[in-house]
């Protein structure tokens, strides 16, 4: 049976990033934590090497196929729930300065030891709800990506996320199965929250050929500063407009 870091090693190489020996070790040392850890609490349903190498690492890292990051400076993942797609986005692109928003202080304290253990810098997790950060300053309007992975609905996600984005900066949704409903649900969020959508990027994950999308969203104004609303009130009254 083939090595899983080498079958991922050579998956990233055809999509042009290089990965090195210490890269592979961090990885390495992420998995471990994080089947440690998840028998302890629930990070995952995947544990399966193999299957953490796919649906978990090369998925997180598909981010930058559609969106190059060497030029990209900060990134913020907004309920990144076990890290994804946020550190295996850092190892890969180690110069990124990472946060990590999430509203569970047992996955913070997870992300934190995990931090530690990869030894890495500038990442910063916060604990915090989301509507409840991307009103602080120290947040709002700050990053050149925010990304969220399979959090909630592209109308929901919209709120939790634009408000973090720096203006020109983007809004990058990874979603599983076509999102075309999820769009036109979505567009009076967009619109106004100041953000327009700029590519839906569709691929399959390798070996297993499920499919994916990459949305990106640029942020073309300013928020309004009455978003995101109170906690709990985006997932219970999303933004749809007029019916």
């Amino acid at each position: 049976m083939s090595d899983p870091r080498e079958t991922f090693r050579g998956l990233l190489a055809e999509r042009g990033i290089a990965v090195t020996e210490r890269q592979l070790e961090q990885f390495e040392i992420y998995y471990r934590e994080l089947v440690e850890w998840n028998e302890k609490m629930n990070l995952t349903g995947i544990t399966e090497k193999e299957q953490v190498y796919i649906k978990h690492f090369y998925d997180s890292i598909s981010l930058s196929f559609f969106h190059p990051l060497d030029d990209v400076r900060s990134i913020a993942d907004i309920g990144s729930g076990a890290g994804f797609p946020s550190i295996p986005l850092k190892i890969a692109f180690p110069h990124l300065r990472v946060t990590i928003v999430d509203s569970l202080q047992k996955r913070i304290g997870f992300l934190r030891h995990l931090v530690e253990r990869l030894g890495v810098n500038d990442v910063d997790c916060v604990h915090a709800r989301a509507e409840d950060a991307a009103r602080l300053e120290a947040h709002r309007d700050r990053y050149d990506v925010v990304t969220a992975r399979a959090v909630a609905r592209l109308n929901v996600l919209s709120e939790f996320c634009l408000p973090f984005v720096r203006p020109q900066g983007v809004f990058i949704a990874m979603k599983g199965s076509d999102p075309g409903e999820e769009l036109k649900e979505a567009a009076f969020a967009f619109k106004e929250l100041g953000g327009a959508v700029e590519s839906d990027f569709a691929f399959e994950l390798p070996m297993e050929q499920s499919g994916r999308h990459v949305i990106v969203v640029r942020k073309t104004k300013a928020t309004p500063g009455k978003y995101p609303r109170k906690p709990g009130v985006p997932l219970k009254m999303p933004l749809l407009g007029a019916r």
